[in-house]
């Protein structure tokens, strides 16, 4: 079975950015336009969007709001949003928006309750991101290191209903060196969870060598930043590569 590329937009001070290891005075930016960067994926020929509000993630609330609305009313993929959200407010706030999946990621690690609770008021709409620096869990946008092991993170969600676990290997993000493949096999071995990677893609190679290692595993797609907007890996390429033999 092929594996989705989701493309993704990351979110600071209203523009779409890219990040190095999550170093937010390290960010360059792509575009001050969300809601037409949007467009420009889902013309390329992307099924779904990934979107992160950055500022969010620090915050522990969300602040570019404005810029997630331009995404969603500019684009009919479904979108998949996380970043500041943590309670079951802001979740229903956001699906009620038109966002199809809402990710927790600190409020994962920080809060297991409110992952159970929400998978059972929004069955299917909620992921877990999972960010990690040496196989253990960082919060807070990755400002804040713990001493959790994040297959221990995933394995707490196993019957909660999530619909999926998105890795990403922080010391790998934005730096165009390859995804960290077998912590990524690793923690899909591990679950029955579908896992999204991230973190570290930079060429073609890089997604055909994921698609290989994903056979017979819970991988189910991953999310490129910086080698799509950086042109490394075209839209067409980057399907191709992730598409069935």
């Amino acid at each position: 079975m092929a594996l989705t590329l989701y493309p993704a937009i990351d979110l600071k001070d209203g523009q779409c950015v890219r990040l190095r290891r999550g170093e937010m005075d390290d960010a360059t930016v792509y575009s001050s336009d969300p809601g037409a960067q949007a467009r420009a994926w889902q013309d390329s020929g992307f099924a779904w969007l990934h979107v992160v509000d950055l500022n969010g993630a620090f915050a522990g609330k969300p602040v570019n709001a404005q810029a997630v609305r331009a995404i969603l009313a500019s684009v009919t993929l479904p979108v998949q949003l996380g970043g500041g959200i943590r309670d079951l407010a802001g979740i229903a706030a956001w699906l009620e928006a038109g966002i199809t999946r809402v990710i927790l990621g600190s409020a994962a690690a920080k809060n297991p309750p409110l992952v159970i609770e929400a998978c059972r008021l929004f069955p299917g709409r909620i992921a877990v991101g999972i960010d990690a620096h040496d196989g253990f869990v960082a919060t807070e946008g990755w400002a804040e290191k713990s001493t959790l092991p994040a297959t221990e993170l995933g394995l707490r969600f196993e019957d909660a209903g999530v619909s999926a676990i998105i890795y990403t290997d922080i010391g790998r993000d934005g730096m165009l060196a390859g995804l960290n493949l077998e912590q990524t096999v690793a923690l899909a071995g591990r679950l029955t969870t579908p896992v999204i990677a991230s973190g570290g893609v930079g060429s073609e190679q890089d997604l055909i060598a994921l698609a290989h290692a994903a056979r017979g595993t819970r991988i189910e797609g991953v999310i490129v930043g910086r080698a799509l907007y950086d042109g490394r890996v075209s839209p067409a390429a980057g399907l191709a590569a992730l598409s069935e033999d």
